[in-house]
């Protein structure tokens, strides 16, 4: 879709005649330096909610009780600096290597992973659960390279892949409702959950979340450039006037149940500081497997590695079809590129401490408003690097203001719902099972598992035995072997 509205320039830029042109293709694929600025700027404003989203995900404690970046307390601005460090780079990658318009960063979904699962798996510190993205990262790069990445791809059907995504969905949404407090749990009443506070909005937080929620799915509606982070800004401020009139406070200061759940919106200091990077190199590779054993790391890496890849295989699909770069067969430019710099990012997502980064299917709005080549994706790879002098920022955003960008993620991911062949009952066990035990079970491994399992027995009482992939038997085999790790790891000792 061309956005020029017949209003490009006969002359191109003196710029796109020289090296940039050459390198970038711009004149070939008929864009213009500028064109390549404003969709990079718009790609950046589309998915430069993840700055605030990842660390208040990854800025709970692990199984030992220790917070990300070190400290006795969330270092939120250390990972923002990170987040934002590594998506730069990486973004800048692909722009240059594979000269694609598509954008990097952690992915959501992922950090939910290692979040909620990972480190929360007895034993396990952030360290551990960054090494398992690591070695996530190492297995997606063998593929690519050896050639196996499409055919474990080709051994999934295509509804568990759905599956995967509406469940993730449908995981994300939760905790967003968790986070703001809307939905709770209920250790002393007749359910197992409560709707706000017994069924009622009756703090100012809460009904915060309400406005930010709406509004952001409003915008979405109504395709405003940018929806989920004009939802951010707008309600932080609500959050802002009404701490400085009323003076809310923490939910966690004593005698205080109405307070914010997250960070206090209020700011003492400058808003521009020299980043710190405390979480790059907070990874391990070797504690995993001392604390889990071989098999449990391999199915954890692998089910992270699901949700990685299948993700950006429809991103890459789906930015190249905004942008008509899509050959007769369907296939981008430069795909094996593209896949390594997707691959090679999950392992720099680790390293840097902030999780598997992935390509966001975001990069299609600025494709939307003119991006063609990967100049675009350096130009937002270098706002993201800018961004890191602006991490302070995410301290002013609470928990109630972010939720709702995480509903929004979930009712876009739970759209896909519709592709699942729901009238085949040996289709719709395991992508049921695959979707409702993301959410119930509190675990996206746990819903993969279940689903892969429920899929090759429904398959086979139904006599469809020769259509599993002989991948999938194995795959099965080890969730099975990873959901009865802790019996047989009792016949060990």
């Amino acid at each position: 879709m061309n956005t020029n509205n017949g209003t490009a320039p006969a002359k191109q830029n003196s710029v796109n005649n020289g090296w940039l042109n050459n390198f970038f293709q711009l004149a070939e694929r008929k864009t213009t330096f500028r064109q390549e600025l404003r969709g990079g700027f718009v790609t950046f404003l589309s998915m430069v909610y993840i700055l605030v989203l990842n660390p208040i995900i990854l800025s709970g404690p692990d199984s030992v009780g220790k917070y990300l970046g070190g400290g006795d307390a969330p270092n939120v601005a250390a990972i923002a600096a990170g987040t934002a460090l590594v998506a730069g780079i990486m973004t800048i990658l692909m722009g240059a290597v594979a000269n694609f318009p598509m954008a990097l960063a952690a992915g959501l979904g992922l950090n939910s992973v290692v979040a909620f699962s990972l480190v929360q798996i007895p034993g396990m510190t952030w360290a551990d659960g960054m090494g398992i993205i690591v070695i996530e990262g190492i297995i997606i790069v063998l593929l690519v390279l050896t050639g196996l990445r499409e055919a474990i791809f080709r051994a999934i059907p295509k509804f568990l892949r759905v599956a995967i995504s509406v469940g993730i969905g449908m995981f994300i949404a939760l905790i967003g409702f968790s986070n703001a407090g809307i939905v709770k749990g209920n250790k002393e009443g007749p359910t197992l959950l409560n709707f706000a506070n017994h069924g009622s909005i009756d703090t100012w937080p809460l009904l915060v979340f309400v406005v930010g929620m709406f509004l952001t799915l409003i915008l979405m509606a109504r395709r405003i450039p940018g929806a989920i982070l004009i939802g951010i800004a707008v309600t932080t401020t609500l959050a802002f006037v009404l701490e400085a009139t009323l003076s809310i406070g923490s939910k966690f200061a004593p005698d205080n149940p109405d307070g914010w759940a997250g960070s206090v919106p209020t700011f003492d200091g400058s808003l521009v500081q020299v980043p710190v990077f405390d979480t790059l190199g907070e990874f391990s590779l070797t504690g995993p497997f001392q604390k889990l054993g071989f098999v449990a790391v391999f199915v954890l890496a692998f089910s992270v590695m699901l949700a990685d890849f299948f993700d950006t295989m429809g991103t890459m699909v789906a930015v190249g079809s905004e942008g008509d770069l899509l050959d007769e067969q369907g296939n981008p430019p430069r795909t094996r590129s593209i896949l390594m710099i997707d691959s090679l990012a999950a392992i720099a997502g680790g390293v840097g401490g902030v999780s598997s980064n992935t390509s966001f299917v975001e990069s299609t709005s600025g494709v939307a408003d003119g991006a063609r080549t990967g100049l675009s994706a350096v130009f937002t790879g270098v706002f993201f690097l800018l961004s890191t002098f602006f991490a302070p920022l995410v301290s002013l955003v609470p928990s109630e203001a972010a939720a709702p960008a995480l509903v929004a993620v979930g009712v876009l991911m739970m759209q896909q719902a519709s592709e699942i062949e729901w009238s085949d009952f040996a289709i719709a066990v395991p992508s049921f099972f695959t979707i409702a035990f993301m959410p119930f079970g509190y675990s996206i491994t746990v819903g993969i598992g279940v689903g892969f399992i429920a899929y090759v027995i429904m398959q086979a009482v139904v006599g469809r035995v020769k259509k599993v992939h002989p991948l999938m038997w194995i795959v099965a085999a080890l969730f099975v072997l990873y959901f009865l790790m802790g019996p047989i790891q009792q016949l060990l000792v």
